[in-house]
């Protein structure tokens, strides 16, 4: 068997897909998607085409090493998003061939389900209370919101204390929450937000600082017993290796970013060893929700699962736009059943997909700026 053709989809509201062919007719979909920057990892996909048209598919891990490996320049969000989708890609098709799931694969399941949580409130938080009570109504126990919109390396106490009414109310709906500081915030007003948010008992915050702050992270880490996840903007075993010991407790990596299934599915084993949970990041399209569920299905340490049902983003284009099963990633009563169909498990509509391709997608992530001008994290 050969691969024969590697391909990649620009697809709305802001996903990459990529699908691989062999000479026997198997087909494989996998995704990519890396918001803002997608022509970037299509780029890498010219350098991939080259590699390994007349490869074999099944070599799964030896196409991930050559990837990585023989480019000479490695990691980054760019590289490893391209891979992440090529990787997903080929074990849906090797699932496919042999009608097997990938956590059959991997070693077999660890669990039926696992729980879920959706986004509410939007980039800048607004209208919690009623987000909250329309995702409880949906069957979800916990959602995620972010903390804050803009902020400075200095806050007033009314804007610290309008984060505190919004989990609050949150929580009056009688739903965990996920406190996202999208790596908005600089140490100093981190550590006070942290000390104001102790009292509300969120599940997690996440990235309260942003990845490259490790030493601000393992000291803030020291003043909370508040649960630290961050990783979405780690991309390898690599990155994630000098955070296991930093004082966090859930690692997020993205499947989408970090190198695919077998990547993730090797950071997980690194943070078990380290006691540490883990609870992918996706709040992507129905690919890479699957790959994260072919993950969750043969680990012990997932603990939760992002999905991006309904997500802000989504606003052309929601999770099951261009799939004929939706009923394998809807929750029920808040959690995922672990797919059981071969590959990836998901089933999707070529057509509309290659018809969508028509007018490629050009999602860019906004430019925020605080009062004096200045550039902000978004």
């Amino acid at each position: 068997m050969k691969i024969v053709s590697i391909e990649t989809f620009l697809l709305p509201p802001r996903w990459l897909w990529v699908r691989v062919e062999s000479d026997e007719g198997g087909v494989g979909w996998g995704e990519g998607s890396l918001e803002g920057h997608a022509e970037a990892v299509a780029g890498v996909f010219e350098s991939f085409r080259d590699r390994f048209i007349g490869y074999d598919p099944f070599r799964i891990e030896d196409i991930w090493q050559v990837a990585y490996r023989s480019g000479f320049y490695r990691g980054g969000p760019v590289l490893m998003s391209a891979l992440s989708g090529l990787e997903q890609a080929l074990w849906d098709l090797k699932g496919k061939t042999l009608n097997l799931p990938i956590w059959e694969m991997l070693g077999g399941r660890v669990r039926d389900k696992v729980q879920a949580y959706a986004w509410i409130g939007g980039d800048r938080p607004s209208e919690v209370a009623q987000a909250a009570r329309d995702r409880k109504a949906q069957g979800f126990a916990a959602v995620k919101m972010n903390a804050t919109a803009e902020a400075g390396w200095l806050e007033s106490p009314k804007t610290l204390g309008s984060v505190v009414e919004r989990v609050e109310a949150v929580k009056a709906e009688g739903l965990e929450v996920g406190v996202d500081f999208h790596g908005r915030l600089h140490k100093p007003l981190a550590k006070q937000l942290l000390a104001l948010l102790e009292p509300c008992r969120p599940l997690f915050v996440e990235e309260p600082l942003l990845s490259e702050h490790l030493e601000a992270i393992t000291e803030l880490s020291g003043l909370t017993s508040i649960p630290i996840g961050l990783g979405e903007r780690l991309y390898s075993r690599w990155d994630f290796k000098r955070f296991l010991s930093s004082g966090i407790d859930i690692l997020q990596p993205d499947l989408s970013h970090a190198g695919g299934i077998s990547e993730v599915r090797k950071i997980a084993a690194m943070a078990e060893a380290y006691d540490l949970a883990v609870a992918p990041h996706c709040p992507l399209g129905p690919l890479a929700l699957a790959a994260c569920l072919q993950v969750a299905a043969c680990t012990p340490n997932v603990a939760l699962q992002e999905m991006s049902l309904g997500i802000h983003y989504n606003q052309t284009h929601d999770l099951f736009a261009f799939m004929t099963n939706p009923q394998v990633l809807t929750p029920i009563n808040g959690y995922l059943q672990i797919p059981t169909g071969p590959g990836l498990g998901v089933t999707l509509d070529e057509a509309a997909v290659r018809a969508a391709q028509a007018e490629p997608h050009r999602w860019r992530n906004p430019v925020w700026r605080n009062p004096d001008g200045g550039v902000t994290e978004w």
